[in-house]
């Protein structure tokens, strides 16, 4: 028997609502109504005055956005990204910047969840920076900072943001520094940058923020494993983390090895003697420790002007390392040379070329 015209399918229920609108419309037969279209709307591209005005008002989801908006890499974005950010620059700078880094295993995001809960619910708005290193491969990042900081995620006052490096060196992504910024606006008064770990070029992190934790563990037959002479002459307090239960006597004695390597070092602050300290996020114990280590410090640097020394050079790195990302791009995109690339690029893996002699000819067309 052929289905009248536009009838219900075999499988609705006899007493069903209008919430089963389903019908049988036989081939060639003209529906009763028009079919609505399933489009959406794209959503309405926000100007730099409304994304900036949101930040200051603390929407999470603008905040976001900002963000997001700041790290593209699309150039058509560039001026946009960059008239944000002015509209937010007054609204700056009154947070405290705090690098923390570490070895493989020292529990970063553990301790960093930690420390910004116990902040939060002292009523402290904390951010925090997630670094996630990408792939060589397939460029992407796992960005799962969110899921392993489950308890500070649940906090009204935490914002986390995960980041891939993109690449970048430093273990910090390539617009670290804006972020800052942009959360600084927001009202976020303790920004906690995470690295992606220690490393030779931890001096990309020393140069946005105000003070660096360096994070460390015991137990691996050397005290001093995996740890770098370079990374341990930036940083401002070194934590032996994972001090409790049959560990924590191994960590006092790791952190009194510290102490007095560190006797032997300049210290990266001027008036500030670095110092060791043990932790645990397990069990709390040295978390409070450490955070008045960072308010010591700030109070002795703000004193004595190297606090402010610090921010102004900052400031000055910045735009040396803003420089050099725009002259790259910019030669890059000539047309000499973006049309030479390619065959520049297999004329050195085929090793017909020199390596030096490839630099200067591609010089050489960008400056013609």
């Amino acid at each position: 028997m052929t289905k009248p015209v536009h009838a219900h399918p075999d499988w609705r229920p006899e007493n069903a609502g209008s919430e089963f609108a389903a019908r049988i419309v036989p081939a060639g037969a003209k529906a009763s109504c028009p079919a609505k279209s399933s489009h959406v709307p794209r959503r309405r591209r926000l100007s730099p005055e409304e994304y900036a005005e949101g930040v200051r008002r603390g929407d999470r989801a603008l905040l976001a956005q900002a963000i997001t908006l700041i790290e593209s890499d699309a150039s058509a974005r560039i001026d946009e990204a960059q008239a944000v950010l002015a509209n937010l620059l007054p609204h700056t700078g009154r947070s405290v910047r705090i690098g923390i880094t570490g070895v493989p295993g020292a529990g970063k995001s553990s301790l960093i969840e930690a420390l910004g809960t116990r902040l939060c619910r002292q009523g402290k708005k904390v951010a925090v920076l997630a670094v996630d290193p990408s792939s060589s491969i397939s460029r992407g990042s796992i960005l799962g900072d969110k899921t392993r900081m489950e308890q500070l995620a649940r906090e009204p006052n935490a914002f986390i943001r995960p980041s891939p490096s993109g690449g970048a060196l430093g273990g910090v992504a390539r617009k670290t520094r804006e972020t800052i910024l942009v959360c600084e606006a927001a009202g976020y008064e303790v920004i906690l940058v995470e690295t992606v770990g220690v490393g030779q070029s931890e001096i990309a992190v020393r140069s946005m923020v105000d003070f660096l934790l360096l994070l460390t563990i015991t137990g691996g037959g050397d005290d001093l494993q995996g740890m770098k002479r370079g990374a341990l002459e930036l940083a401002d307090a070194v934590g032996v983390t994972k001090a409790d239960g049959a560990n924590a006597a191994p960590a006092r004695a790791t952190r009194r090895l510290l102490q007095d390597s560190l006797h032997y070092l300049a210290p990266p602050t001027p008036g500030w003697p670095a110092r060791a300290l043990i932790c645990s996020a397990r069990t709390g114990a040295g978390v409070p420790e450490l955070w008045s280590t960072a308010e010591e410090f700030l109070q002795t640097t703000r004193a004595n002007g190297a606090f402010l020394e610090r921010r102004r050079r900052q400031n000055l790195a910045w735009a040396q390392s803003m420089l050099e990302e725009a002259l790259r791009h910019h030669f890059f995109r000539q047309p000499r040379v973006a049309a030479r690339r390619a065959a520049w690029e297999q004329a050195i893996l085929d090793g017909k070329i020199p390596v030096t002699a490839a630099v200067r000819e591609l010089l050489a067309l960008g400056g013609e």
